[in-house]
């Protein structure tokens, strides 16, 4: 209600207001779960948030300050939220199914981004996954598409 006020009064002034990102948009949803990818383990990692910066902004076509607004109000709701399913339905609803099994990978992608996947990074992939409709045989192709990436980069 306050953004809706803010914006209202930014829009009569002649001004605008920088792009927010809503709690039902997908690009906020999936960050959160990738927030929740890093964090699960309870090492934050420079690496891990070199590689999450860089995913938001290729995936999504953002610049870097965007990037950053997008990480940062994913960092909020993953704070505030108490289940994966707030995260997924989004998803469910606003994706096919090639673009629920990106997130997968892009969860796989973060997770590997300190040297491995821990047992906590790997379950927390999978419960997303099955929330996501990502089947448990895609889930581990891409995994292991994700990990043969990684292993060629290092």
């Amino acid at each position: 209600m306050l953004r809706s006020l803010t914006d209202f009064i930014a829009e009569i002034a002649g001004g605008t207001r920088e792009a927010a990102f809503a709690e039902n948009d997908y690009r906020l949803a999936a960050a959160a779960l990738l927030v929740h990818v890093v964090t699960i383990d309870g090492v934050i990692g420079t690496e891990e948030l070199a590689k999450l910066r860089g995913i938001l902004g290729a995936h999504f076509k953002l610049d870097a300050a965007e990037a950053e607004r997008l990480l940062e109000a994913a960092i909020a709701r993953d704070a505030e939220a108490v289940d994966l399913y707030a995260f997924t339905s989004v998803l469910n609803r606003a994706m096919d199914d090639e673009g629920r099994k990106r997130v997968v990978a892009m969860m796989f992608e973060v997770a590997y981004a300190d040297g491995g996947l821990t047992e906590f990074e790997d379950n927390l992939v999978w419960r997303a996954a099955e929330l996501l409709n990502v089947a448990s045989r895609d889930r581990v192709q891409i995994r292991k598409q994700v990990r043969a990436s990684f292993d060629a980069e290092s």
